[in-house]
Formats: C-alpha cells, structure tokens, sequence
C-alpha cells in the first residue's frame, strides 16, 4: 500500500517543489489526449533539477512509480498512472547550451518546441521535428514518443534529431548517453547489455523491425542494426541516446537533451493537388515524393468541409481549392518544396504541375508561391486533428489504430481495404496526415460509453492483418502506451518482446518509471483504464443557464446530431458542454492569440481552460472529495480554479473543440453565491447600472466619491471593507452625464421611422452604463461621426417606450435606461441579468426585425447581446437581435467596404497602435477595426499582440487579484505602449482604458474618438 501522506511529507521536507495531494489537483493530471483516466498518488511540480533527484529517490524508497510528464498531450495514455507524476513544464524548461558553430543545442525537457524554435529563430536555425502540437508539446514528450512532425520525409523523426541525452536511472545517478564508442559508466553498461541481446536476436530484428521510417513500438533495439529506410545516424555509428527516445518514461528521468539544428529554410513554395477520388489522392503520394518535397500531406472531404463551416479556417481551407463554388473534393495533398533560393522552388512547382498532368489530373494543382498564405494554410492543417474532435454527442473520433504506416506503394489498397473495415462495424473515419512517409491519421467514431470498447478491438484485429499484409508498422508516431502496448508483441514476436522486458529490467529493476507502458502492458479496452468507465455518472442538476444545445447524440456515419435536449444528459448539457475538453492542451499556448491569459502567468495546470474542465468534469461526475456541499458546481474546489478565470471568451474561439469556460464560469459563480452569499463588492458591481444615474444627479456626490482617488487613507479603508485595491484608481463619477446633457426624445425613433426612408440610413446605437455615466465623451464621438456619414440614430431608453404608461414610470424607481445585465452575471445574478436583458431584447427585437443595425461601443456588453442572450430562454427574438447587433468598427467597416460611407477623414499626425478588447477577438471584430482605422489617411494603425490586459470587468480591482491583473498586462500589453510614446492608443473596452491608463499614465480612447477628432 503507497503512504501517499508519508510521500507529500517528505517531498515537502527535502525538496523546494510543489507538492498536490487533493483529489482535484490530482484528477487535473489524471488524464492525457487519450481516452484514458488514472488518479496520480500525487503531483510534484520541481523547481530545479535537485529537487527531481530527491523526488526520484524518495518515490524508489517508498515504493511508488515515477511519471515524468510534459504538456500531457500524448494521445495513447502514455501520461496517466498510478504514479508521482511529476509536472516539467513550469520551471524546468531552459535552454542549458547552444553551440552555434557545431548545430546543437542542449535544453531541459519542460521546454516547449514553439519557444524553443522562437529563441532560435533569430540565428536562423530550428528543431525540425515540427508536430502539430508545437504550441504545447516539450521536448521531453517528444522524445518520449519518438514523435515525428510534417516534414519527416526531409528531418527524419525525433530520433533522427536527438544527438544526446544525460539522464536519471532508477537508482539515482545521473548517465550520459551518447556515442556509444566514447561512453563510459553505466550508459556503457547499459549499452554493451543492449548490443549483447541485440547480437543474439539478429534474424529476428531483420524478420520483425518494420522497414519503414515511421516506427514507433517498444525500444530502439535496432540501434546496433538499423532496420529502417533512413539510419539513425548519418555516419553508421551507434548512439545510446537513441534507446531512450520512444522510451516513454520507462527506463529512465531525462535531465537534459542534446538536440540536433537545421538550418531555417529560406523559401518555401506550395502545391496543393485537389483530387475528385481520395484513392487517387493515395496512389499519386508514391510519384509526388520522387519529386523531392519537404512534406506531403493529406487533408480528407470531411475536414475540408469542418473548415468551412468554422469561421476562423473558411476563407483560408478555400485558398487551396481549384474552385471553391463548386463541389468540395475528396481530398487534397499539401506538397511542400523548401531551398535556399526561390526561382528552383517554382521550377519544383510546374513539375508537380506537369506530373499531375502525366498521372491524368491537368489543372489540378493551386500554386501557392506566397507566404503568408501557406502559413494560415499550415495552421489549418495543423488544427486538423483538432477540428476533427469538436463533434458533439458521445459518439468521438477515437485515436487507437491511427499511426498505422504502410509502405507508400500500398498506401491506397491499405485506406480502401480499412475504410471497408470501418464500415462494417457502423462508423467512419476522417483522415488526415503524412502522406509523404505512409503514415495516415484516421480515427473511426466510436461512443466509448456504450459499445465503443468492443468495436475498437474488433477495428484494431482487423487494421492490425492489414497492416500484417502490407508490411507495415502497427505503431508509427504517437506511440504505444495503453492503446498500443499489447500490440508490440504482435509486431515483433515472443523473443523480442522478452528482450524488450530485459532491456526494461536493466534500466530500471524495481520498476519504479511508467509502469506498465511498454513492457507489461495492459489491454487496450480495459474499461478500468477508461476516462468514462461503465460506472461513470453525472450527477442530475439544473443549471442557470441554457445548454439544450450541448445535449444531443450523433450518428457514427453521418455526423448529424438528434435534436437539442435529446442527449439524456442529467446535466441537461452542462456535462456534456465540460466533456467536450479532450485535454490536447491547445490552451498552454502562449505565442498567439489569446487563450489562455492565467495560465500564462501562472503556468499552473489548474488556472488553465482544461484544468477547469477536467475538475468541473470530475466534480460533475462525483470523483472529488466534496462534502457537505450543497451543489458540486458551488464548491470550494471549483471556485480555486475559477479563481483566475477572467472570463475573456478566448476559449470559446480558440478551443478546438470549443469549450466555453465563460459560461461555465457563470454557472459556477451562480452555484457558488447562492452556496456563501454575495459580498458588499458583488452587490456594488452588479447593480451599478442602477444605482450610477441617482449618484450623477445628486449635487456634489460625484465629487464627493471621487476623493477615493486623491486620499490614500479612503482607498484603503474601501480595500478593507470592500476588497477593492487601494492600488487602483476608479472611474471617474461625473454631475454631467450622457444622459442629462441630452433630451432624450432627440434620439428616439420606432423602427417603422427609421426602416421607412428605405436608405438604409437608419440605425440603433446603445448606450451602456460605462459610456453613458463614466466616458460620456464616447457617445458624443460616435453620435459626430454617424450624423457625419448620415445616419438617423436612435438610442434605446425606456422613459420613451413607455410614453403611454407615465404613471408606471412616476411610480417606479429603478433605472430608466436599458441594461445588457452584464454586471449581474459577473456577480452570478444570473435571474437578474435575465430579467434586465430580456427588457433590453424585448425593446431591439421589433428593430431587429426591420433588419436595422443595432450598434454597441463597449464590446462586453455588445457581445452579451451574440453570447449570453442565446442561453437565456428567450427563444427566436434573441437570435435576431444577435444577427444585428455589432460594434461601431464593425458596422462602419462594412459600410465602407459597400462602399455606402460617406465620410471625410483628415490625416493622421501620429501613429495608431490599436489594443483588441478580448470579446472583441473572440467574435473576430479586430479585422474590421484595424480595417477603420486604416481608413484615416496616414493612420497606418498597429495591432498590439497581446493577450488579456488583465483587467476584465471587475477583476483587477479586486485586491486578491490585483498581482495577477498587473502581470497580465505587464506580458505584453503595457511594454508594447511604453514603446511607441508619441503615438495614439485605441482600446475599446473601458477596461482596457483603465488598465493602460493605471499602468503607462497615458490615455487610451475608444476608435469613436479618434474617428471624431479626424473628422
């Protein structure tokens, strides 16, 4: 029995890491990519690589299994035990040496391949071994799986690339693997056993290792006699290195890594074949490769037409088609040539051209010469396996015989021969991949809760006799661990899989790394080992908000799904929603986009969008130590990983399969406030909207509050009461708002007024609480700028829509003006929020109606009406408020693209840098944006690549977050402003403003006002 407590007391003691025993931390690391599930014993998370060295050592004292773990993205289970795992990724993850004028550099295992690549760009040079998974794969993963990337046929594999690897053994010395002429020590012991077994087994390396170059299964025995088409080293000679890549963790800790560079290709052209028969697709792959191409890969009907229907990937998946209006083809081939001069590249082209031609196929390439075009090509192509997950119901494409790789000669006859297999058993698969080297990823759907397990084995018995009859490899890229594991010994026979298991014995006597990977290994469709076991159940709740959409189930073949609400989730979709995460970890990314900002600053596992939803998950499902709880969703072991949660909708865009931790957040704020109570500072945000009218018109109260600035003492004893930090300032309370300023019947007109002129110049404008009451000067520029261009406006205001009922108004004494209920669901009033946007509805559906643009200038509340409102119940009329609704940009940037803006903008006297709002980036409305400002001559506007700015509505001004608020601006945001002081600043969100204003002392203005001060 392991002494999980005896393992956390000591680790404490004797190391400088972090150390996680409750079962959600360790049910965050319970799961990898695959469909797999085991609880860890604990989590340990060092801080040096003295801290791994004692882990290591107390695990073997007492017992417990070691797991070494990278960005937990291995699609086999190779990442999940009953074991210490061990966490590299947060601080173990330098770059130790590089060498230039030799071409390698030495690194920790924690690092990244994309920041990696990032370092060494500018010297020209990268790792080559590019996986789809860059953003998030370390490179200790990767040579844990031996993993391969798109352009193997150019690189080779991991192994090809690793030149050295200095590692922990079992008994805790540290061995230097390397050239095995020059070895000494216990690598050389090591490594003269290996040559010993490998000497005895000859005819059987030569009967079973696989020829071709993707092979991944069990260890390298080969070393000392290469059985693939590419050697593992150039010159012939034998490199121990090469026994631990492929090891998956089993035979020994990996402390640093010698990696070999290439040089960074200069040019790069590409030819994209688009075929009407995907067996033709496959026969051409043997005849394009003899061209040259640094990769050849596939992308299949079903994937071409995923992308399509995603509004990220459309336009770019188009670029690669001969016609897009006509019918989509079965598949393409993304055919790659790489050099040092462009000219020979385009030569490379027209004879793709000219050969497609010879093979039957004239006009059926797409040259694609440019190189940002290619760029968002490739990114499509690599978002492919990821696109491939997002369908919903229990029914997923299941990763269990998709690194099959047979030679290229047989690489149709092999896909025909499969997609037969797949149909007998009532599924389909979608494939994608390396054409270039016979390696074709494809993943039949199988629902994994029902009868998903027995069609799995009888898929794999029968891909494996396939794979049997081509002569291929049964494991050719992602590995073996637990749905791979038993078939070594199919592919290499009794003899090998024995020595397999004395190479592990030799290493590691106790046992003691990755048990049970490899050698040893368990069944594939062991449902012990299974994420969603048959004992799996949710527990039966109702949630806040509306998931019905989530709640289905979906044919195996067709893709098409039941009805919303037919799923029989006890959740009612909730679950369903949070099981969506398939953990590929694309939220660990950091270089681009938004996605996701806490994790970013935090590195933490649990601040992180698959770490909320693998807890949401276990706690929805009763795996978690909750007691006395009223709800699982209140509890406290959400609320820490809510914690951070900035609510930015990042994920719901960048989440392959679109988790949408946003809402989720809502439902647990819900949950939780109605478990503990809301504080002073809840109930003072999220009635705001009603309260900031009386406080403007009260004579010297504005002023009054507006001490809380300039007096340190007020601010603290508000920090005190409240929770809102001293170290911020706050909006600015004005006597002199929107709304007193201006007669409201100067801007009121029924949407038959502003429908009947029939010039489309009619539209509605809002005006929301922080634009009206705080930065009224937004309203007044907007308002300039659309009479400038011609536009009747009207301003939603219920004085005016209840002109006929007076007396209701008299008597009532809540706020006038319209409220997207915004402040209330970040307080989890969600019945609130509901009743305040539904009044708000009610009044834009009759314009909405009328096809009138219904304009917003704060993006969070703008996009409550596209987001929150859709999940409330308020039926049809939402969903035609949503069409219409868009901020200013978006709306004027589209008039200017129909050429119907008429508007004279003089120019620009300094630069623009412009800051997207995260909403804003989450329902694409940075372009138009960008395209507006590019309209003020001589603008030539900036976009800040930044992530959140960390203050998200009311998150940075609380006083617990304000440390993480500051980092989260100081990542890029502030540095990028710091650095063009003369320019102008644009930032939508009144959030944003604050942050940049508290943060550089400059100004930042909404785009309304840089547009009127233009005019």
């Amino acid at each position: 029995m392991v002494d999980q407590a005896e393992l956390a007391k000591r680790l404490r003691q004797e190391t400088s890491g972090e150390v996680m025993t409750d079962s959600a931390s360790r049910g965050r690391y319970a799961t990898d990519a695959s469909i797999y599930q085991a609880m860890p014993v604990a989590v340990f998370v060092p801080k040096t690589a003295q801290d791994i060295a004692s882990a290591i050592q107390i695990a073997g004292e007492l017992g417990v299994p070691v797991l070494p773990r990278g960005g937990g993205t291995s699609q086999c289970g190779q990442t999940t035990g009953a074991a210490l795992v061990i966490d590299n990724t947060k601080y173990f993850r330098n770059v130790l040496d590089l060498n230039l004028d030799k071409g390698y550099v030495e690194v920790e295992p924690g690092i990244v391949l994309d920041h990696l690549n990032g370092s060494l760009k500018q010297h020209g040079l990268w790792y080559p071994v590019d996986v789809s998974t860059a953003g998030q794969a370390t490179i200790g993963g990767m040579a844990g799986n031996n993993s391969c990337g798109s352009r193997s046929i150019a690189y080779g594999n991991m192994v090809h690339n690793v030149l050295g690897i200095d590692a922990w053994l079992a008994d805790g010395q540290v061995a230097q693997f390397g050239n095995y002429a020059n070895s000494s020590g216990a690598a050389k012991q090591l490594g003269d056993f290996v040559k010993g077994l490998a000497h005895t087994l000859t005819p059987e390396i030569e009967a079973h290792f696989p020829k071709v170059l993707r092979r991944v299964a069990g260890y390298n025995l080969d070393i000392f006699n290469p059985q693939s088409e590419l050697p593992y080293t150039q010159d012939g000679s034998v490199n121990l290195a090469h026994l631990l890549v492929g090891s998956e963790g089993t035979l020994a800790y990996f402390k640093s890594l010698k990696l070999k560079l290439a040089p960074l290709p200069q040019h790069k052209v590409l030819g994209i074949v688009n075929f009407a028969s995907f067996y033709k697709a496959m026969d051409s792959a043997q005849h394009i490769v003899k061209l040259g191409p640094t990769a050849v890969e596939l992308v299949d009907r079903t994937m071409i037409d995923l992308a399509r229907s995603n509004p990220s990937f459309k336009k770019t998946i188009e670029t690669a088609l001969i016609d897009h209006t006509a019918q989509t083809p079965e598949a393409i081939l993304l055919v790659e040539f790489s050099g040092e001069a462009h000219a020979p590249l385009l030569e490379k082209l027209k004879a793709l051209q000219e050969l497609m031609s010879d093979l039957g196929l004239p006009g059926s390439v797409v040259a694609m010469p440019d190189a940002s075009l290619q760029k968002n090509l490739w990114e499509v192509r690599k978002a492919g396996l990821n696109i491939m997950m997002s369908l919903k119901g229990d029914g997923k494409p299941v990763s269990f015989i998709e690194d099959c790789a047979v030679p290229l000669e047989s690489l149709a006859d092999y896909t025909q021969a499969l997609t037969d297999v797949f149909a007998k058993y009532g599924s389909r698969g979608t494939w994608y991949a390396h054409a270039s080297v016979g390696t074709l990823h494809v993943r039949p759907i199988l629902d994994m809760r029902r009868d998903g397990a027995q069609k799995m084995r009888a898929v794999a018995e029968e891909a494996s006799a396939l794979v049997r009859k081509y002569k291929g490899a049964y494991s050719g890229e992602h590995g073996d661990g637990l749905c791979r594991g038993e078939w070594i010994s199919w592919q290499f026979g009794q003899k090998i899989t024995e020595a397999l298991a004395e190479i592990k014995h030799a290493f590691d006597p106790k046992g003691l790394f990755n048990p049970g990977k490899i050698v040893n290994p368990p069944k594939m469709d062991d449902s012990i080992n299974f994420r969603f076991p048959p004992s799996y159940k949710v527990i039966p709740l109702q949630p806040a908000l509306d998931w019905s959409a989530w709640n289905v189930q979906n044919d195996p073949v067709t893709e098409e799904t039941t009805a919303p609400g037919t799923g029989g989730d006890p959740a009612l979709g909730l679950a369903k929603a949070v099981e969506m995460c398939n953990n590929n970890g694309h939220c660990r990314k950091f270089d681009a986009e938004v996605m996701c900002p806490s994790y970013r600053v935090t590195r933490d596992e649990k601040h992180l969008t698959r770490g909320r939803a693998n807890t949401l998950r276990l706690a929805l499902s009763n795996q978690l130590d909750i007691k006395d709880e009223s709800s699982p969703l209140g509890s406290d072991a959400i609320k820490e990983v809510m914690e951070l949660c900035v609510s930015c909708k990042a994920c719901r865009r960048e989440c392959p399969t679109g988790v949408d931790m946003a809402k989720m957040k809502i439902e647990f704020l819900s949950a939780y406030k109605k478990r503990v109570g809301h504080s002073l500072r809840d109930l003072a945000i999220a009635y705001l909207p009603k309260y900031a009218g009386t406080i403007s018109n009260t004579p010297f109260l504005p002023s009054l509050l507006n001490l809380r600035n300039h007096i340190t003492v007020i601010a603290k004893i508000q920090e005190w009461v409240m929770g809102i930090s001293a170290q911020r300032s706050l909006p600015v309370w004005k006597g002199k708002t929107f709304w007193n300023q201006k007669a409201k019947g100067s801007y009121q007109y029924t949407p038959e007024q502003l429908a009947n002129n029939g010039d489309g110049k009619g539209v509605v404008l809002l005006a929301d609480t922080f634009n009206a009451y705080f930065e009224d000067e937004n309203l007044q520029a907007a308002l300039k700028v659309l009479k400038a261009a011609g536009y009747r406006v009207h301003i939603p205001h219920k004085s005016q829509q209840k002109q006929n009922q007076s007396q209701i108004d008299k008597t009532n004494s809540c706020s006038k003006e319209f409220c997207c209920g915004r402040t209330y669901l970040a307080a989890g009033m969600v019945d609130k929020a509901k009743e305040n946007l539904g009044e708000l509805v009610d009044h834009l559906a009759p314009y909405a109606d009328k096809h009138i643009p219904i304009i917003g200038l704060e993006p969070s509340c703008l996009f409550t009406l596209k987001d929150e409102a859709l999940v409330m119940g308020f039926g049809e009329r939402a969903v035609r408020v949503s069409k219409q609704a868009q901020l200013l940009e978006e709306f004027l940037a589209s008039e200017a693209k129909a050429g119907k803006l008429k508007i004279q903008l003089k120019a620009a006297d300094k630069p623009v840098l412009f800051h997207g709002h995260c909403h804003q980036k989450s329902f694409a409305a940075v372009t138009p944006a960008m395209e507006l400002l590019k309209l003020i001559p001589n603008a030539e506007p900036k976009l800040i690549e930044s992530s959140c700015c960390g203050m998200a509505g009311s998150f940075g001004y609380e006083a617990e977050h304000i440390e993480v608020s500051k980092l989260m601006a100081e990542a890029s945001l502030l540095p990028s402003i710091r650095k063009s002081p003369d320019s102008w600043v644009v930032a939508d969100g009144t959030s944003c403003r604050h942050q940049i204003a508290d943060g550089t002392q400059r100004e930042a203005v909404h785009i309304a006002r840089i547009l009127g001060a233009h005019l």
